[in-house]
């Protein structure tokens, strides 16, 4: 008799994520990636780390404040937070920039920089820096001016009397956002083979008393205050959600502090006169041993010449030649079967033209596509608004709370409104993040007797022609009239929001994914229970919906055997006895982002006794329940194999990238100095 399964203890899902921050820090230690790159990991921690405390540990105080968490959970979850940020300095103080030094890629402080490049960098803040500096000296007529979210200042301490004789002694000053963070000087003042960089705060640092004449620079730091940054816009209660959310983002910089940065030779009279302005406790304060925000380091990884070795080879995605020859139409391709791609090792261009032949295509008479995470910049956002202009009736789908891409978002609505494109905006108090395209064709039979046509593509991952280089996902194109239907009938139910034919191969949430995986996890458990081949492998981004959680806990106890590929925040603990055992958690951590979300099941030994689905849904109670989120069959043996033998079987058996979780939550390293799965990936397609 198993024991309820209510009962298992779960993980924490923020210290969770802090552990997954963990893994992209590891890869930062490691000998075999190239120094530029482990510089770049460092640089993803700290991106990662901001939109956690943005986002999630914003949570966290909120949870704490109304007494919905239990006591301790903010100190638990901070106290991590602090450490791994403590690990992160030490790493870029102590290995990689001095690694980096070893092979002439320089950044310099004042006191290390020679006359010639002392007089460069003065030059330089009084030519570039100097004209746009305004300093505030704090007094009742010059309050504390209003900080931004992530904006990095120098709080300064002086002595001396200003222009008027009085001794007012803090100033702030903000660094220029115009200005490049990160500057390498000539090479006219630099040793040869030496490639140098000053940090623009250095540069500031360098000449903060010019900014005072007359007065003496007692002390100061940089600092940086993180805020909350959710946009808290009641749906049910706006006329017009794109105007409410237009107004939001020029409040978002300002939301609730929640972390404070500054140098750890700050005086405790500055961070704690700045904790008093933005009402943060001492926990709130992390006094970091470098430059406060090592994500604009990224900068010198973009300037930094590589004479060979310190950075990842290049690679170019391969176009699918032998599935889709360059110039073929895809519409005939697609009559005769459905094409799978697999990014970034092959490339996205596929899914550009196909857009890009719909749009230039007189018989394509419809396209309508969802946009979540396109970027500011789109080829594919052009195309739709070229295919408006051309007459045909487009309709985009436009999620304008994706985070972080709210204004880009409502940018692309407005251009293509602009053109007579039909934009909606989703279902109200649902994100749209379902990832489709639909083209509808008209064509002629044999006997020429014309029809309307179909053709699709889903994806796992995002209409983002940039962020497919280096995330991994799977997309397929289609003309299967059910798989259209189902889509047809997505974009009906959220245009119309009327209800429509229940679809027949699409699973879509918020509706049937949740409850159709728990059916289909419930057919695993039976059949371990029936002593029949039982199975689950579920690749995806994080794992924490408490049913879903729940049913692979049950199959596991009825004697299914489960492998989870989780990139992310895990809450099932693999390995307790009596729960568990049956359970393995592993991790990828690599040169490219694991994004792919795969579901295999089999609960017998009959060809008809197996499933595949690919999903633009992770396996958090969000997607389930509060997003417009599909996943789809392979119903293709050939394309099932694949996806099993390039997408599943490698991660399984990495020995390089992998980590296994364990039951108390923390990870180990799977090193066994054996292949790893993006490695092998990039041979297999010419990388």
């Amino acid at each position: 008799m198993t024991r309820p399964d209510r009962a298992v203890p779960l993980l924490d899902r923020e210290r969770s994520l802090l552990e997954f921050n963990r893994r992209v820090l590891a890869q930062a230690r490691r000998s075999d990636v190239p120094l530029l790159e482990r510089l770049r990991y460092i640089t993803i921690v700290s991106s990662n780390l901001d939109e956690f405390f943005e986002v999630r540990f914003a949570d966290v105080v909120e949870a704490a404040r109304s007494g919905a968490s239990e006591p301790g959970s903010l100190a638990d979850v901070a106290a991590e937070a602090h450490a791994l940020i403590d690990e992160q300095y030490a790493l870029f103080n102590d290995e990689v920039m001095p690694a980096l030094a070893g092979q002439g890629v320089l950044v310099l402080n004042h006191a290390q920089r020679d006359a010639a490049q002392r007089r460069w960098v003065e030059r330089f803040f009084e030519r570039e820096v100097r004209p746009l500096l305004m300093p505030v000296v704090l007094d009742p007529a010059h309050p504390f001016p209003l900080v931004a979210n992530k904006s990095l200042n120098f709080i300064v301490q002086l002595s001396g009397q200003d222009a008027f004789g009085r001794e007012n002694a803090i100033a702030i000053v903000k660094v220029p956002r115009v200005l490049p963070r990160v500057i390498r000087l000539p090479a006219a003042v630099c040793a040869p083979g030496q490639q140098v960089f000053v940090m623009l705060t250095s540069v500031m640092r360098a000449h903060l008393e010019a900014l005072f004449p007359g007065r003496t620079v007692e002390a100061f730091s940089q600092f940086r205050v993180t805020r909350d940054s959710d946009l808290d816009v009641d749906e049910e209660d706006v006329a017009n959600l794109r105007q409410a959310l237009r107004s939001g983002l020029s409040t978002r910089h300002y939301g609730q502090a929640i972390r404070l940065e500054v140098v750890n030779t700050c005086p405790e009279a500055l961070w704690r006169l700045l904790l008093e302005q933005f009402d943060l406790p001492d926990a709130a304060v992390y006094r970091v041993n470098g430059p406060v925000n090592l994500v604009r380091l990224n900068q010198l990884i973009d300037q930094a010449d590589d004479p060979g070795g310190l950075r990842f080879p290049g690679f170019e995605p391969r176009w699918p030649e032998r599935r889709w020859p360059r110039g073929a139409s895809v519409f005939e391709l697609l009559r005769e079967r459905d094409l799978l791609l697999h990014h970034p090792f092959e490339s996205f261009e596929p899914v550009v033209e196909f857009l890009r032949q719909a749009v230039h295509d007189p018989d394509v008479l419809a396209i309508r596509q969802t946009i979540y995470r396109t970027g500011d910049k789109s080829v594919l956002g052009d195309l739709l608004v070229e295919a408006a202009r051309r007459g045909k009736e487009v309709t985009a789908v436009v999620e304008l709370k994706a985070r972080f891409d709210e204004e880009a978002n409502i940018n692309w609505a407005e251009r293509l409104e602009a053109v007579g494109a039909q934009v909606v905006y989703g279902v109200v108090g649902l994100k749209t993040h379902a990832k489709l395209l639909l083209v509808t064709r008209r064509e002629s039979d044999r006997r020429g007797r014309t029809r309307l046509r179909d053709y699709l593509h889903l994806s796992t991952g995002n209409y983002n022609p940039k962020t497919a280089r280096f995330y991994t996902d799977l997309g397929m194109l289609s003309a299967d009239p059910q798989l259209c239907a189902d889509a047809e009938g997505v974009f009906q139910q959220i245009a119309s929001q009327a209800r429509v034919r229940p679809p027949r191969q699409l699973l879509t949430a918020p509706f049937v994914l949740q409850d159709r995986l728990l059916g289909l996890l419930r057919r695993v458990a039976d059949a371990a229970r029936h002593g029949r081949s039982a199975r689950v492998v579920l690749k995806c981004n994080a794992l924490t919906d408490l049913p879903l959680i729940d049913a692979l806990v049950r199959a596991a106890q009825a004697g299914a055997e489960i492998d989870l590929i989780v990139r992310g925040a895990c809450m099932l603990p693999p390995g307790l006895p009596g729960w568990t055992e049956r359970v393995r958690v592993r991790s990828i951590v690599g040169r490219f982002l694991e994004h792919s979300r795969i579901i295999y099941l089999r609960w017998g030994d009959a060809d008809d006794e197996e499933a595949l689905y690919l999903s633009s849904a992770d396996w958090m109670n969000r997607n389930m329940t509060r997003r417009v989120e599909v996943a789809w069959p392979l119903r293709d043996p050939s394309l099932r194999q694949r996806v099993i033998d390039e997408a599943l079987m490698p991660y399984l058996h990495d020995a390089r990238d992998a980590w296994q979780l364990r039951a108390d939550g923390r990870y180990e390293r799977i090193a066994t100095d054996g292949p790893g799965a993006q490695a092998a990936l990039l041979a297999r397609y010419g990388g």
